[in-house]
């Protein structure tokens, strides 16, 4: 396995590492832009020099709110490198959930591709925001045009500025599924050990001659650092796609020879939909899924399909990835493998007391406490140099003295070792003191053929002191199933309490950009 010529200090020093390994290797690929690693290492320079002459000092926050195009990662590594902190902002983003960042993070400069935002730009002008930069040749008065900024700037100003390892980074917020989202603070240190971590696993996720699809947005930890990280560590070629079409990405999959495919379980659902699935991916070495669970179904259909996928399990605050099947070698319907080398992960009881290890588990790369399996899930509670250093902005809620973070998440494992994802203890329902988990009433409603999606969550009844379950159906196109009809279905595999009290038909959920359905939303 290749490794980086001289060891990295900080995220952006990959770029530069890659350029003197490989500068003549296409690094992007975006339409019918290519840039070599040296032509990016140069762009990188100026996009520091850029920001910085900006007046933005070490430490700063700015605000990258780009799409998957060459924009962002110029501006994120060009952030870096003069050691201001990046904040990746979904492109998605309205007005009020911007201006929630912008104001939390003090951001000092706002980069953005966003056309509303863009419109709306001088009525963000709160706070510490002094800039903002438009991914445009021109924008409205008070803002500065990007081509601009990187034309004009001079190369190698910032290229030496001494950085710490433990320096913020990225200040990564949460997606929000169930609240405000929080700036979770990423080191250098953190992204690069996650970026080592994930070197380690083999088959190794991307090589030094690999072709990577970025089509997971790069604002997305996942579509960042095991993404953007890995390609620009292993030096290899990335070709962007900044809007996800099925038959367009399987078009650019055969007519680039990509060989490595990170994704989110709905571009698999969408693929599965294309004729020419498996004729795209005869050529692809490695496919991986992580940021939402890949539906069990899905994942046998594609093994039917001749494709093998590796799912994971990650969170932001982590980097993003703890867990891989890539560790246990065979991918497995529901399960995200296990801990990856470096990562340290146990299951710990409902009471919060560390659970007892199997006495025969084995320890893989990572190691791994395991609550058997009879004794039902577990927290997941992970130590590792990839962790967080708490949220912004005084560090906290991070890991405790020992180096432990409670990730709110529930797994079990199985006889194997691997875990399985059971749900978020914050998403958590008590029905007459049961626990009720909503990611298994979902399972077992989206297993009826006339269900397209299904979410479900509690609802409150403050007179009991007591929960209800609450389901939100996506008919399947051309059904028209009766709520009755549903909760004789669901009767027959789950007990009396876990039945959803309700059932609403709607016509589609609300998703994340990597499509997590945005539970506090339907609550």
């Amino acid at each position: 396995m290749d490794e980086p010529a001289a060891p990295a200090h900080t995220v952006a020093d990959l770029v530069s590492r890659a350029a003197e390994r490989a500068g003549g290797h296409p690094a992007l690929l975006a339409g019918p832009v290519t840039l070599t690693w040296t032509d990016l290492d140069e762009l990188v320079d100026r996009a520091a020099s850029g920001l910085r002459g900006l007046g933005l000092a070490p430490g700063d926050r700015v605000v990258l709110q780009l799409g998957n195009s060459v924009d962002f990662p110029a501006l994120y590594f060009g952030a870096l490198r003069a050691g201001l902190v990046a904040v990746p902002a979904n492109t998605g983003y309205t007005g009020p959930e911007l201006t929630h960042l912008l104001q939390d993070s003090g951001a000092r400069a706002l980069v953005t591709s966003s056309v509303h935002v863009i419109a709306e730009a001088a009525a963000l002008r709160t706070g510490e925001l002094r800039h903002v930069l438009v991914a445009a040749p021109s924008g409205p008065d008070g803002t500065l045009p990007l081509p601009g900024l990187l034309a004009d700037a001079p190369e190698l100003a910032y290229r030496h500025v001494p950085r710490s390892p433990e320096d913020l980074a990225v200040l990564g917020y949460t997606s929000g599924t169930s609240g405000k989202p929080r700036g979770a603070m990423l080191s250098h240190r953190a992204l690069l050990a996650n970026l080592e971590q994930c070197a380690k696993l083999w088959p190794s996720p991307v090589l030094p001659n690999d072709v990577v699809l970025l089509a997971v947005p790069l604002f997305h930890a996942y579509g960042l650092n095991p993404g953007l990280g890995l390609l620009a560590r292993a030096g290899a070629t990335g070709v962007l796609v900044d809007h996800f079409d099925p038959a367009g990405t399987l078009e650019l999959i055969s007519r680039h020879a990509i060989t490595a495919v990170p994704a989110v379980p709905a571009m698999y659902v969408r693929w599965l939909e294309e004729p020419h699935l498996r004729e795209a991916f005869g050529g692809v070495r490695l496919a991986t899924s992580g940021a939402a669970p890949l539906p069990p179904a899905t994942l046998l259909t594609l093994q039917a399909a001749g494709i093998a996928v590796y799912e994971g399990y990650g969170l932001t605050e982590a980097a993003p990835v703890l867990t891989s099947a890539l560790v246990g070698g065979i991918p497995k319907p529901g399960s995200v493998g296990r801990a990856i080398p470096g990562v340290e992960l146990r299951l710990a009881e409902a009471s919060g007391s560390e659970a007892e290890p199997e006495p025969d588990g084995e320890e893989g790369p990572g190691e791994l406490d395991l609550v058997g399996p009879g004794g039902g899930p577990g927290e997941i509670v992970v130590r590792g140099p990839n962790l967080f250093s708490g949220y912004w902005p005084d560090g906290a809620d991070g890991p405790d003295a020992e180096g432990w973070w409670a990730t709110g998440d529930v797994a079990y494992a199985d006889d194997d070792g691997d875990l399985h994802l059971v749900d978020r203890r914050t998403d958590l329902i008590l029905v007459s003191g049961f626990n009720v988990y909503p990611a298994e009433v979902e399972a077992v409603l989206a297993a009826h053929p006339g269900v397209a999606e299904a979410a479900v969550v509690g609802r409150p009844e403050p007179e009991r002191g007591d929960e209800t379950v609450l389901a939100y159906v996506v008919p399947a196109p051309g059904a028209a199933p009766s709520q009755q009809e549903l909760l004789d279905w669901a009767a027959r595999s789950l007990a009396r309490f876990k039945l959803p009290a309700s059932i609403e038909f709607v016509p589609e959920l609300p998703h994340t950009a990597t499509g997590k359905v945005i539970k506090s939303q339907l609550r």
